[in-house]
């Protein structure tokens, strides 16, 4: 074997204009199919990372059977809240662990009564994983002696037609279900640019939540955020060995919808990874081909000297390999180097922000990741194509007759 891949080396820079228009073909689809998973970390991190956020974080602590009833937005208390978050802040992997508590409820003024989550949370704890509390438009943020006021989203307050300093009625249901109703001062208004999920949450002080709704010293959730987006599978799986009996999921649990579209996105690229490397594929068939043709009387040479026809084919085939092996290392090499430009410099994508919803969550510059998560997968996919494209030119390789291919001119 070590003949033919000496043979075939040789074979590949015989042409060598030829061969290296073909490997810098495959090297920059190898390259741009890296860049592209390493800024979908990047993007999942910066898009994906800031809605969890948004939703209340990385992995949510319920009690047991909550999800059983939980579009009621049931006031179901954790049994040892303190101990669930001592437990979560003892993975290195847990950026901050919160105490919440998330109910449904009314929020009226003269304009009219819109349904909301009310979300008690402990300010300070939360402000440095909280984008609301860092986009504050109005007013201020909470603090954890705050009383009757609210914090609410700039879609709410528009709706609403109030402004800080304005008062409110706030209506919910306690954990004995009876209908509690408080007047609330709004103390700030927050910002996200997506006006939906503005409308849809406001923000109290834990303490205040603990005393409408008749929970005092308990909250009925933990927020998890992790110091990166992809980690929740062992974290859940460390804190369900250490709090049996709680309802625990991360939000590919809790919200699949955000799952599917990453998903999406890595489906979408993997059909585009191949159509690339099918073209670069097809340049590589024409490669071979050209050179059957022009080494005809070389194959009727080996094939007289009693190289079977199954070895001449492998012998083609081995150059269409290498030549997608070469593209490879190329490719990588280039991948690295541009991901890793880009990790230290990042790209700025903050003047997109407000094209879409999708990308209102974009508050800062996108750093890619090395992109090497799927370089096995894309790596193997390049050799088997230039094998692949290799079969036709071996097999009319094969197909020579010595006698006649000695003669050909």
């Amino acid at each position: 074997m070590s003949l033919y891949l000496r043979l075939a080396w040789n074979n590949v820079w015989r042409q060598r204009r030829r061969t290296i228009i073909i490997v810098v073909a495959i090297a920059l689809g190898l390259m741009m199919m890296m860049f592209y998973d390493g800024l979908v970390i990047g993007f999942n991190q910066a898009i994906y990372g800031n809605a969890i956020k948004v939703l209340g974080g990385n992995i949510q602590v319920r009690a047991e059977g909550y999800r059983l009833v939980a579009d009621q937005y049931p006031l179901l208390p954790l049994a040892d809240d303190q101990a669930v978050v001592k437990a979560a802040l003892s993975d290195p992997k847990v950026l901050s662990a919160t105490r919440r508590i998330i109910t449904g409820g009314l929020i009226s003024s003269v304009e009219g009564a819109f349904a909301v989550s009310i979300t008690g949370i402990e300010p300070e704890a939360e402000y440095p994983v909280n984008l609301a509390a860092q986009n504050v438009i109005s007013g201020k943020y909470l603090t954890a002696g705050d009383g009757d006021v609210i914090f609410i989203g700039k879609g709410l307050a528009d709706a609403m037609g109030v402004k800080v300093g304005d008062r409110v009625a706030m209506t919910g249901r306690s954990v004995h279900e009876q209908m509690r109703r408080r007047t609330m001062t709004v103390a700030g208004i927050y910002d996200l640019g997506m006006a939906e999920i503005e409308k849809r949450t406001v923000y109290i002080s834990l303490g205040e939540a603990q005393n409408m709704f008749g929970l005092e010293g308990q909250s009925t959730e933990v927020a998890i955020m992790l110091k990166q987006l992809g980690q929740e599978a062992p974290v859940v799986a460390g804190l369900q060995a250490s709090l049996p009996g709680y309802d625990i999921a991360s939000w590919e649990v809790n919200f699949p919808e955000l799952q599917n579209a990453i998903g999406t996105k890595g489906g979408v690229m993997n059909i585009f990874s191949v159509v690339i490397m099918l073209i670069a594929g097809l340049g590589i068939l024409n490669m071979l081909l050209m050179a059957v043709y022009e080494r005809t009387r070389e194959i009727g040479i080996l094939g007289a000297l009693g190289l079977r026809p199954s070895r001449i084919s492998l012998l083609f085939i081995l150059e269409g390999t290498l030549i997608g092996l070469v593209g490879v290392a190329a490719g990588i090499a280039l991948g690295l180097l541009l991901n890793g430009i880009l990790m230290q410099v990042g790209i700025d994508y903050t003047s997109f922000s407000s094209v879409t919803t999708y990308t209102a969550l974009i508050t800062e510059r996108i750093y890619p990741a090395w992109g090497v998560d799927k370089l096995l997968q894309r790596a193997v996919t390049v050799a088997i194509i230039s094998a692949l494209a290799a079969l036709v030119p071996a097999r009319e390789a094969s197909r020579n007759e010595p006698a006649e291919a000695l003669h050909y001119v």
